[in-house]
């Protein structure tokens, strides 16, 4: 065989073995680039740039809150619950505070009364707990600020007690604010025997009093809360102070009698008629429940088409993991129906003890937004209440929304005959029996049926 002609023929296999191997490596290459995240764009871009920023001198709150809002974690949701707040003001929503835990013991009441006057907050529910310490401070009762590192044995036997570093007299801070409760119910026995009271009732009362007869009663948020129409509701009706002395008041003839039917049909009216609704919870635990559970009780309980609250914003501590009512996520709240939606921007929750966010909270509002006129709910809570018994019977006016009606539209019979909401009825005039009060909206005995058709 000539020798030129396997040269050539070993060249020709030779430059076809490079070229496929050149094009393999180029696929290699090019597949590689295709791949590699590290040539992909940024998922960052859009996002606004960390940015580290200088205090300045005379630097105010509002400014101090946004500028936290550009750093990082929990500063940002500061940020964030103290912008839903203000929206919350500016955009006229009826605006619920939750008080759990001891803050108005330490001192914290005078931020509520700032935000009541203001016209920042329409409706409270607390603790009975907060109620009873509320007036320590209107009837200059000791109420000292201590260390918490105390042998709390020696504290006994010295007739001290303390809730942390909140130092309190046993006889007299206690004791006298016992008897000042006791005395309360002696002297307005004739309005609080008039029947069945909820519990925003008789604190209205016990405002009003405290208002007439307590040296300091600028100091007391019952009392701002009484002039200004804004109820407070208790969570509970018997785990605290106020509740142990009506006990001790009923038992030498001056019994009061408290409805927990009437707290939860007024709760409700209150959410119902509301054109929006924002919730601002100090900790969790009963009054966040409490608050929260005026949705179910309109949709669940009464069968009416209803949502839920428009926005929230909760301060606590609690673990989303531990499963109690405190650690709460909102997500989870809307699949209860108790807000309308899970969305970020409506609805806030921020990871720390109230006592150092509330005050920024608080006083961030209170530099940006004009004082709203009080909504006076104490004086329009009839209204409110025949609203909710008889939904389809409102008149369109700011108070209505488009998507509340009855599930199912039944009519009325004749001469004052009930209004029934999926099978139940409610009464639609008189008064309670026997007590000669105006019907709470609960439903008769023996009133729930099956609905027809």
């Amino acid at each position: 065989m000539d020798f030129g002609v396997i040269v050539r023929a070993r060249r020709i296999m030779l430059d076809g073995f490079v070229r496929s191997l050149i094009s393999a490596l180029r696929f290699v290459l090019i597949r590689k680039k295709e791949v590699d995240p590290m040539d992909k764009p940024s998922l960052f871009t859009h996002a606004p740039d960390i940015v580290p920023e200088r205090l300045t001198r005379g630097l105010s709150i509002p400014a101090l809150v946004d500028l936290m809002g550009r750093t990082c974690f929990e500063a940002r949701n500061v940020r964030r619950a103290a912008a839903l707040f203000q929206r919350m003001i500016d955009q006229g929503d009826t605006i619920w505070l939750g008080i759990a835990g001891a803050g108005i013991a330490g001192g914290m009441g005078g931020m509520v009364i700032s935000l009541i006057e203001a016209g920042f907050v329409n409706v409270i529910c607390s603790t009975g707990a907060q109620v009873y310490h509320d007036l320590h401070f209107a009837f200059s009762l000791p109420v000292k600020s201590i260390h918490p590192n105390w042998d709390d044995d020696q504290l006994r036997r010295h007739g001290d007690t303390r809730i942390y570093d909140i130092g309190i007299r046993e006889k007299e801070t206690l004791e006298a604010q016992d008897a000042i409760v006791r005395r309360f119910v002696k002297e307005r026995h004739d309005r609080l025997s008039r029947g069945p009271l909820a519990s925003w009732e008789f604190n209205y009362q016990l405002g009003l009093w405290v208002a007439e007869t307590a040296p300091h009663p600028e100091l007391s948020f019952t009392a701002a809360a009484a002039r200004c129409g804004v109820p407070i509701f208790w969570d509970s009706l018997a785990n605290h102070s106020i509740a142990m002395n009506l006990a001790r008041t009923d038992h030498e003839g001056l019994p009061v009698q408290l409805s927990p039917q009437r707290d939860i049909i007024h709760s409700a009216a209150i959410a119902f008629g509301a054109e929006q609704t924002g919730f601002v919870e100090l900790g969790g635990g009963g009054p966040k429940n409490f608050i929260q559970q005026t949705g179910p009780t309109i949709s669940q309980i009464l069968g009416i088409d209803f949502e839920g609250a428009d926005r929230g914003i909760q301060i606590g501590t609690a673990v989303e993991r531990e499963g109690s009512l405190s650690s709460c996520t909102f997500g989870e709240a809307v699949t209860w129906g108790k807000y309308q939606q899970a969305d970020e921007a409506n609805l806030v929750q921020v990871w720390g003890e109230y006592s150092i966010i509330f005050p920024l909270l608080a006083a961030y509002v209170t530099d940006l937004c004009q004082p709203r006129s009080p909504a006076g709910l104490c004086d329009r809570m009839q209204t409110l209440v025949q609203k909710l018994e008889r939904p389809d019977d409102a008149p369109p006016g700011p108070v209505s929304r488009p998507f509340r009606r009855p599930v199912r539209p039944v009519p009325r019979q004749g001469g004052g005959g009930p209004l029934r909401l999926r099978g139940r009825r409610f009464l639609r005039t008189g008064h309670c029996r026997g007590t000669g009060r105006r019907d709470c909206g609960l439903p008769l005995p023996g009133a729930v049926r099956r609905s027809s058709g």
